[in-house]
């Protein structure tokens, strides 16, 4: 499938420098205009995927007048002659006469001519006849009382749980329109780095590679085995060969840490020109994350993969992770742009002047986010006890008390930041 860029295309040396919020913007549309088409999978399958079409019902729920309690469906006064029972899964006669009685089981049909269902524990019985009294307020659940058929029950762009899952089974479908997962690989640069063992002699550990494959999961991704091949060797071929290869698999998404610059062992923008990359974001303004980059690729099928040149220092490849593979991923997912939360900040923090500034902060007693330390473009140690960023806007210093956006860390589903 043939995409049009989201801008247009720039030469592998020019760095154009977007906003960060704007950025953000660019990217979304930039994975939406990559996204595959919809296709239909059955409910088992659906886990992790995003509705590609509103879900609606293919018939009332509940279909039909179900009781919500063991009980006595009763009509007219007592005592109530037992005409029988109903049980769940039965189709239920219905009740012609005063005076008359089934027993009925929570889940099973209400009989019509039902008057009102009588509980078990508030009820006797003397051979055929029953007593009792039912309470005030009405023991089974009127059709429609959950759902009309045909009402939206949930949008298209709604990421897929277990719970949505068994709302589609109880609404009487067996699959679901969805945009599946989308799936990534990850390309790790720098022959500096180490995979195994201490840092010295020159040579640090890669700290990336263990991690980001984590972080693209709790984003939805399914990472493939394997999620991250690297170090590659520093040379422009064998850039060039790692990209090709990781396209061939048919990925989504191909995310690399290192070579975003333009010094003499950095042939990422090289490597690029020459797989006929288009630049979507090409360098931003924030700080930290300098430089980041989003374009897309052509692949063999005829598509389109993206791909995210995350910075080989630590921090700034997270910055740039949220930065630009979050929005990217919600548009590829078919599912809305992320809104950022709010923080008060417990302490001032000041900004990076006409750049929006990352501020890594962790939350205190009182809920308030507070600047961590140890926050160096090259350093984790504050990343790890961090909830997400404080955005400081381009030209501002933040007070203590002001509630600014907070670009929250990946988190799975059900984890609060």
């Amino acid at each position: 499938m043939s995409v049009q860029p989201a801008v247009e295309p720039q030469t592998a040396v020019e760095t154009v420098a977007v906003p960060w919020a704007r950025a953000r913007e660019i990217c979304y549309r930039t994975g939406r205009n990559a996204a595959r088409p919809p296709v239909a999978l059955p409910l088992a399958a659906c886990d992790g995927a995003t509705l590609a079409a509103d879900l609606s019902p293919l018939t009332d729920l509940p279909a039909f007048p179900t009781s919500t309690v063991d009980g006595w469906a009763v009509r007219g006064t007592e005592p109530w002659r037992n005409l029988g029972q109903v049980l769940a899964g039965a189709t239920a006669s219905p009740l012609d006469e005063d005076g008359t009685c089934v027993s009925i089981a929570t889940g099973a049909m209400v009989p019509a001519g039902t008057e009102a269902i009588v509980r078990i524990e508030d009820s006797t019985v003397d051979g055929h006849l029953v007593r009792g009294e039912p309470r005030p307020e009405r023991e089974w659940r009127e059709p429609g009382d959950e759902a009309h058929r045909g009402d939206v029950l949930l949008p298209a762009g709604t990421p897929i749980t277990p719970a949505v899952i068994g709302l589609a089974a109880s609404s009487g479908l067996d699959e679901l329109l969805v945009r599946p997962r989308p799936t990534a690989a990850m390309l790790v640069f720098g022959d500096e780095l180490l995979t195994s063992g201490a840092p010295g002699e020159g040579r640090v550990r890669d700290s990336l590679g263990p991690q980001v494959p984590g972080w693209l999961s709790r984003l939805g991704v399914a990472c493939v085995d394997p999620a991250v091949t690297g170090p590659i060797e520093d040379t422009l071929d064998a850039h060039i060969v790692a990209i090709r290869d990781l396209l061939a698999t048919g990925v989504d998404l191909i995310v690399t840490t290192g070579g975003t610059m333009h010094g003499p062992v950095d042939h990422l923008h090289p490597a690029l020109a020459a797989l006929d990359a288009r630049y979507a974001v090409n360098t931003v303004e924030v700080r930290p994350g300098f430089p980041m980059l989003l374009a897309t690729l052509p692949n063999p099928s005829g598509g389109t993969t993206l791909f995210a040149g995350l910075p080989g220092n630590p921090q700034s490849a997270i910055v740039a992770l949220v930065s630009l593979v979050v929005p990217a991923l919600a548009g590829l997912a078919g599912r809305p742009q992320p809104a950022l939360p709010t923080i008060r900040l417990g302490a001032p923090i000041r900004g990076r002047g006409g750049y929006t500034y990352l501020a890594l902060v962790r939350r205190d007693d009182t809920g308030d986010a507070q600047p961590v330390s140890h926050v160096a473009s090259s350093m984790l140690r504050g990343l790890a006890q961090a909830v997400g960023f404080a955005v400081i806007a381009p030209g501002t210093d933040a007070a203590a008390g002001d509630v600014v956006p907070l670009v929250p860390l990946p988190l799975f589903a059900g984890e609060t930041p």
